[in-house]
């Protein structure tokens, strides 16, 4: 297992946050140099509670399938005990839960730290996004690798090095850029060695990260044989890019079209096809960032056929629509830019309904933050403003206030679409996604009667802006523990670099049951070869 801990940060933290405060001072917001420097850290990392032993008294503790009010008690980063009135000694940190929600931490299937992109970097690495997650009661994220010049081997060093100033628990998927033997190889290393059990392909992004279909068909395959995984960014990357010369060609060059230039039709087609693709190879699939009716209407119909494949919306879908991307005001339009984008109103409603049917199983973020003067290399040109939003700190309190407040699912299913599923599909249940004895003390604490505001001047991302600035709502955590340590309490952040752990994914997760048998039933049903007698002349 790799692990990103490094006890010397603990040694030399105060002159690492002071250094690293000056170095930022001139180019973030204030909430970065709060989140990056550690003010407003209790001692800049140190966690308040000295004892390894929690007691979380009197919640109502909440798993996929169950709710109850009991205690859980917490011995050295792991779930040890879960009943009522679990007694104590004084050595023991207690926390009062009455009246709340005790919850598994969120996890995060979809983010993008540190990552290269559209000519800059995301502004958030992986310590000030993990900061800005764990106040937002999400405690571990899966982040996407991206290869180096195509190589996995090289883009995973990357990553872990990238990974070594974390503070929360993480995982990897892995994206497949290009296709030949080498990469095949390093699949298997990927997979048998490295602990990915996941490969994503991107159907846009012309001329970039793009994928054909011969090359998603062999990427499909190997999957397969490996027990991975696969992922689509669903976009038709070659009519997108018939688009963008459109929108240009009509004298639009602001972030309106960039919706312009693709539109649901677009989603819609490329999930049609990976669908397709993948029930070809018969092999699970997985739809990021569904951001349409389109989109969710191919999915929908293929998992009433049968077919596994997996839907996952952003909550920048969910809850926003595209009215942003008209403003007049260049940087306000320009937050917005995603993709796919986000579409017009009726979109997210029909997403929300989605998943409280069970057509979408899990909620992530396409966390990919960019500050305003990134977004501004696009100013005469919105093919050059970096694609990517916020949401990684916001997630839990929107999905809890649109999906529970608003009655449209249940606690049980909350945690299921925010923590347990994410965990079922990347084979890494019970261990994450519960609060079962055994499982790590990733725990949240949520008051369903307190309220929470969103600004982007007290958020923990580095980005200057948040989409979702100035929403409030019901619903607030008012307390996060990862692996056992009080990280986020009273509106402080208990967090440092290097504390946090690469977390393994073993492959032939639960989508896996069973394909050996479609398999079978399908050789059995082609009634071929047929034998047939040479003619003779």
């Amino acid at each position: 297992m790799i692990m990103a801990a490094n006890p010397r940060f603990q040694m030399t933290l105060f002159p690492y946050c002071l250094t690293l405060l000056l170095s930022i001072f001139s180019s973030v917001s204030e909430s970065s140099q709060f989140c990056e420097a550690g003010i407003g850290y209790t001692q800049c990392g140190a966690s308040p509670y000295s004892s390894s032993k929690i007691l979380i008294k009197g919640g109502t503790v909440v798993n996929a399938h169950h709710q109850e009010i009991a205690d859980v008690y917490v011995e050295d980063g792991i779930i040890a005990a879960v009943k009522p009135n679990i007694k104590v000694g004084d050595e023991v940190t207690v926390l009062d839960a009455t009246g709340k929600f005790v919850m598994p931490g969120g996890i995060d299937p979809h983010t993008h730290m540190a990552m290269k992109f559209m000519a800059t970097e995301t502004i958030d690495d992986f310590f000030s996004g993990q900061a800005a997650a764990l106040a937002g009661g999400t405690t571990m994220h899966i982040d996407f690798v991206i290869p180096v010049e195509g190589s996995l081997s090289s883009g995973f060093e990357a990553y872990v090095e990238k990974a070594k100033k974390s503070c929360m628990d993480y995982g990897f998927h892995m994206a497949i850029t290009k296709w030949d033997e080498t990469v095949s190889r390093e699949m298997e290393i990927m997979v048998k060695e490295k602990g990915i059990n996941s490969f994503k392909f991107f159907l846009a992004y012309k001329g970039a990260l793009m994928v054909n279909d011969e090359l998603l068909l062999e990427g499909l395959k190997k999957c397969k044989s490996l027990g991975a995984l696969a992922m689509v960014h669903a976009e038709n990357g070659d009519a997108v890019f018939e688009g963008q010369k459109r929108m240009i060609e009509l004298g639009i060059t602001g972030p309106e079209g960039h919706a312009l230039s693709r539109p649901p039709v677009l989603e819609g087609e490329a999930t049609a096809r990976a669908i397709r693709l993948a029930s070809f190879v018969n092999t699970p699939l997985y739809v990021v960032h569904v951001m349409s009716i389109d989109a969710m209407d191919e999915i929908a119909n293929a998992r009433k056929a049968g077919q596994r494949v997996i839907g996952e919306p952003v909550v920048s879908g969910l809850v926003l629509d595209d009215s942003g991307l008209w403003d007049p005001e260049f940087k306000t339009a320009a937050k917005f830019v995603m993709s796919p984008p986000i579409r017009t109103s009726g979109h997210g409603k029909a997403l929300q309904g989605g998943l409280s049917a069970g057509i979408l199983q899990l909620v992530g973020t396409d966390h990919c933050a960019f500050n305003s003067t990134q977004k501004a290399f696009g100013i005469d040109d919105f093919r050059k403003i970096p694609n990517g939003v916020n949401g990684i700190e916001e997630r839990m309190h929107l999905v809890w206030d649109t999906m529970v407040e608003s009655g449209q699912i249940s606690v049980t299913d909350y945690v299921r679409i925010t923590s347990t599923e994410c965990a079922r599909i990347f084979n890494i249940y019970p261990r994450k996604g519960a609060i079962l004895v055994g499982s790590d003390a990733d725990i949240i604490i949520l008051n369903p009667n307190s309220s929470f505001g969103i600004s982007a001047t007290s958020h923990h991302s580095r980005s200057d802006t948040n989409v979702f600035d100035g929403r409030t709502g019901k619903g607030k955590v008012e307390v996060t523990i990862s692996r056992g340590r009080v990280v986020w309490e009273n509106g402080q952040l208990n967090v440092a670099p290097g504390s946090g752990n690469y977390i393994e994914m073993p492959p032939f997760g639960y989508l896996f049951n069973g394909i050996d048998k479609v398999d079978s039933n399908y050789l059995s049903s082609l009634r071929a070869p047929v034998k047939r007698s040479k003619a003779t002349s």
